[in-house]
């Protein structure tokens, strides 16, 4: 029995995970999705196009591999009816290469409105949030109360909505939030509709007989490590489990069912939205890198907070996931420093640490870096690992051997062919 690889992200997400499942995919039958929702912002470049995926797994545009949505992820129709489209428009037949779990949960337009309803509610405390309704479906979720995507085909649907719908409301009188549901609701019954078109199935009986049968699946993740609901930054997390772990969770596949563990992390580092960011560079520096970088939202447009690279939250984020094999991008962007930061401890309550403690406040915890020679070359027309500049290898042997994992591929560029393999 074949065993599956999982991808994810070892920083607070936005590490470049879309990139590097479409350049893996040829190597798999079957892409499947997790966890999270259309808070995913998961950006492909090849041929000239630059498209973004939020639900659908970056697989897609391979001819050969089928595409899942796992019971793990949430689907906001409205959202997903408009990846379909763009898709189409693009050429590509989703309905023959998407299969999406029964198991799934289904974001209403009222968890939309929570979202937003609470989020205005913490003011200055707000977590960030990318107003997708996605923490309110994962808590309903959890409440038992959810709507999902089998659902859709039983005849209690139209009831079940409306239940919980009401409940919504009362929610949203509570925080006194003016809202216009009946502007929304046509649009998301009509996507509804069009999500009839696809394949529902038991996704978890789908992944163990391909698995059995010796087909190849990677799991893809969203969001990333720092960020999971347990062990990243919280409250500043997202509403799943972005760990390895949560592979198993949301795809129904057994722990001893995972194989490779490929953790994918920037060259630096960066965050969007609130919460703690022990490297964060707020001056100059951040904003020479945020703009090299195109360090902007892929699904929110927000700029995103830039740093250098963090050893300590790395070795974290490869433990938590038992990593296997690391891959670096954005690699490209560095090129323009003359010599580059590198955390490689922190100063917590007065004690020189190089673990990720619980509580990583400013109040409580400084870093500590080291300073690496930079390349100071374009690399974005390198193809070979010879040609790459020895200040490159020296930093990536340096993270290496700090995290006691090898980088296997290092990006030097957005489009799929810039992209060199280390093993080489």
């Amino acid at each position: 029995m074949n065993k599956a690889d999982v991808l994810l992200g070892l920083q607070w997400g936005d590490e470049g995970k879309g990139k590097i499942v479409d350049v893996l995919t040829p190597q798999y039958d079957i892409i499947a999705r997790f966890q999270g929702g259309p808070n995913a912002g998961h950006t492909l470049e090849f041929n000239g196009i630059k498209h973004v995926l939020h639900t659908i797994p970056s697989g897609i545009f391979h001819p050969t591999a089928m595409n899942v949505v796992g019971n793990g992820v949430v689907i906001d129709p409205v959202i997903f009816k408009k990846e379909i489209d763009a898709l189409t428009a693009l050429g590509v037949d989703v309905s023959k290469k998407l299969i999406i779990s029964k198991r799934a949960h289904l974001i209403l337009p009222t968890h939309r409105l929570l979202d937003a309803a609470s989020e205005a509610a913490k003011g200055k405390n707000k977590i960030g949030s990318t107003l997708k309704g996605i923490g309110p479906t994962y808590m309903d979720k959890t409440g038992r109360n959810g709507l999902r995507v089998g659902d859709i085909e039983t005849d209690e649907f139209r009831d079940k909505y409306n239940s919980l719908v009401e409940k919504h409301k009362q929610l949203l009188s509570f925080h006194q939030y003016e809202y216009n549901l009946a502007e929304l609701e046509p649009v998301w019954f009509e996507a509804i509709e069009s999500l009839k078109k696809l394949k529902f199935v038991d996704t978890e009986h789908y992944l163990n007989e391909a698995l059995l049968a010796g087909k190849k699946v990677l799991a893809e993740g969203a969001q990333g490590s720092l960020l999971d609901i347990d062990f990243g930054s919280y409250p500043f997390v997202t509403s799943s489990n972005t760990i390895c772990a949560g592979a198993c969770n949301g795809l129904g596949i057994a722990p001893n069912r995972i194989g490779n563990v490929i953790g994918i992390f920037k060259a630096y580092c960066t965050r969007v939205g609130s919460g703690p960011f022990p490297t964060e560079l707020d001056n100059e520096v951040g904003e020479k890198m945020r703009q090299i970088g195109r360090e902007f939202g892929s699904t929110t447009g927000r700029p995103r907070r830039t740093g250098w690279l963090d050893i300590p939250a790395l070795k974290y984020a490869v433990m938590v996931n038992g990593v296997t094999e690391l891959m670096m991008m954005k690699a490209d962007v560095l090129s323009d420093f003359e010599t580059i930061e590198v955390c490689t401890h922190y100063l917590y309550k007065g004690e020189k640490i190089d673990y990720l403690p619980y509580n990583i406040d400013p109040a409580y915890l400084k870093p500590i870096t080291t300073t690496l020679k930079g390349w100071g070359i374009d690399l974005t027309g390198i193809e070979k690992k010879a040609d790459l500049p020895e200040a490159l290898m020296n930093y990536i042997q340096f993270i290496e051997k700090a995290v006691q994992t090898p980088v296997s591929i290092v990006s030097v560029g957005p489009d799929r062919k810039q992209t060199i393999f280390m093993q080489k």
